[in-house]
């Protein structure tokens, strides 16, 4: 078969195909993202979430490229917020030479160990205590990302467990070769952040994260 028939025969192959329209809105786990059995009250974590942002709003340095991030643990006793307690350590390839480069400076994860104390009594209280019973996390933060909006292509430390609190079908991660949508149902997913890995919303509305670190798995 010469080459143009050969693309020929592809091609009406995969015409002659229904696309998946469906499996798309809902959790297809894969390589390097999984659902964990840790759930939470999706209602309450919307309502602590509205609480949240009515004392703090969302910084982080990023605004103007559509992510925002609030503190939700901090180091014991630490009360003036750095740029590490925001955002930290990740590494791209930023051009078309496909060098590894790395940004930002290294977190210590495992030192942010408090709640901090103004979101204590609130549903947040409860799913840092959930999480810090099964597993030892590091930074908890919520992080936001905007209508239309993708993060950039890069990889952290270390994997990162995520429990969308808001969120619509436009919104995908990827982690690796692996795209999924992370419903907001209540539902603890874990990603290996490891990899090299985007956030992407390409939905009408906010996509808002609770997001922890499990710094006992990271690597240099």
């Amino acid at each position: 078969m010469d080459l143009v028939a050969a693309d020929r025969e592809l091609v009406a192959t995969q015409l002659a195909r229904e696309p998946d329209t469906e499996t798309v809105a809902g959790f297809v786990p894969g390589p390097g993202i999984e659902r964990l059995r840790l759930r939470f009250d999706i209602g309450e974590l919307r309502t602590a979430l509205d609480e949240v942002v009515s004392m703090v709003s969302f910084g982080g340095g990023h605004s103007d490229a559509g992510f925002g991030a609030i503190s939700m643990t901090r180091r014991p006793g630490a009360t003036t917020e750095t740029a590490t307690d925001l955002s930290g350590r990740y590494w791209l390839r930023p051009d078309e030479r496909y060098v590894e480069e790395s940004r930002e400076d290294i977190v210590d994860e495992a030192a942010y160990s408090e709640l901090v104390p103004a979101f204590a009594g609130t549903y947040f209280e409860h799913v840092h205590a959930s999480l810090t019973e099964r597993f030892p996390i590091g930074r908890m933060r919520l992080l936001s990302k905007g209508l239309y909006n993708c993060n950039s292509w890069h990889r952290d430390p270390e994997p990162r467990l995520h429990v969308p609190i808001t969120s619509n079908p436009g919104s995908l991660f990827v982690a690796g070769n692996h795209c999924t949508h992370l419903p907001a149902d209540g539902s603890t997913y874990f990603t290996d952040t490891r990899l090299y890995h985007t956030a992407m919303n390409g939905g009408p509305s906010e996509r808002v994260h609770l997001v922890a670190a499990l710094p006992k798995a990271s690597t240099a």
